[in-house]
């Protein structure tokens, strides 16, 4: 399991807080400081998902670069 800290830390790599994560996923934004904070616990699939989102981000931006959309 991801601790909280390393929670917080791959939200910062990814440019995003607790509110725009929980409302990304469906979650609520103090159950995630409470009960995530308190238990020093993070769900496994978290983890999964930053990564996802990390990847996804990269991919968009070599995607922009490649193929930059034109303001015509």
């Amino acid at each position: 399991y991801m601790t909280y800290e390393e929670f917080k830390n791959m939200l910062k790599k990814c440019d995003l807080n607790i509110k725009k994560f929980s409302q990304m996923c469906g979650l609520n934004a103090n159950s995630i400081s409470i009960t995530w904070k308190s238990k020093n616990e993070v769900p496994k699939w978290v983890e999964t998902w930053l990564d996802n989102y990390i990847k996804a981000k990269t991919l968009d931006n070599v995607k922009d670069v490649i193929c930059p959309v034109s303001d015509k």
